[in-house]
């Protein structure tokens, strides 16, 4: 229990990258993660880091590699023990940084679960009306990054329906009010744009900037 007093938070301001696989929450993140004041998270990144070996590594690879969620509890406690890794690390300085999540909390159960770890300021919602675009963008970054997983086009498509299904409910969990809709087929900057509008007044309000 003493690790939760690390910087002495009690949850950490948050800003969630929401969106169907492939609407680009990761390529965001990582533009993000090189301005000042925002610390980008993803799970993906936590996940595949995992020994596969583990305890956990061998739970997660179960259900990764059917292209199903990993049970909340188990998806909760990856991030936790790796955000205070971070923490330890001096990478994230909850006092300083801005959150940016993506790829988790994946279900309500998961959204709950965080409820007592994260304060969240803002979703900001990567919207797309057209499936195959998202699918044809998974494609091209197994292709370039090797990603097996992401090539297949049956898992491709069952991880959509899993979004749909387990993961879009997550919306109803915030206040309408905190979430915020970019369209995720423009470029990549013309979507930073969109969500650079929406997160640099929350960073203004709740963080010195310019230090």
């Amino acid at each position: 229990m003493k690790r939760r007093s690390v910087e002495m938070v009690d949850r950490f301001k948050t800003v969630l990258l929401f969106g169907a696989p492939g609407a680009g929450k990761g390529t965001q993140g990582k533009m993000l993660s090189n301005i000042p004041g925002f610390y980008h998270c993803a799970s993906g990144d936590v996940f595949r880091r995992v020994d596969p070996h583990s305890k956990l590594g061998r739970v997660f690879y179960e259900y990764s590699s059917r292209g199903e969620l990993v049970p909340d509890d188990v998806t909760v406690s990856m991030w936790d023990e790796a955000i205070h890794a971070h923490i330890l690390l001096c990478d994230y300085r909850p006092h300083s940084d801005l959150l940016i999540l993506d790829g988790i909390p994946r279900t309500p159960q998961q959204a709950e679960l965080m409820d007592r770890y994260i304060e969240v300021l803002k979703v900001v919602h990567l919207t797309c009306d057209e499936p195959e675009k998202m699918f044809a963008r998974l494609q091209a970054r197994a292709e370039k990054e090797g990603r097996h997983d992401d090539a297949d086009d049956a898992v491709i498509r069952r991880r959509w329906d899993v979004y749909e299904k387990e993961t879009h409910p997550v919306l109803a969990h915030y206040a309408s009010e905190v979430i915020g809709k970019v369209k995720a087929a423009g470029t990549p900057a013309e979507v930073l744009a969109g969500v650079l509008s929406i997160l640099a007044p929350v960073q203004v309000e709740h963080f010195s900037v310019g230090d």
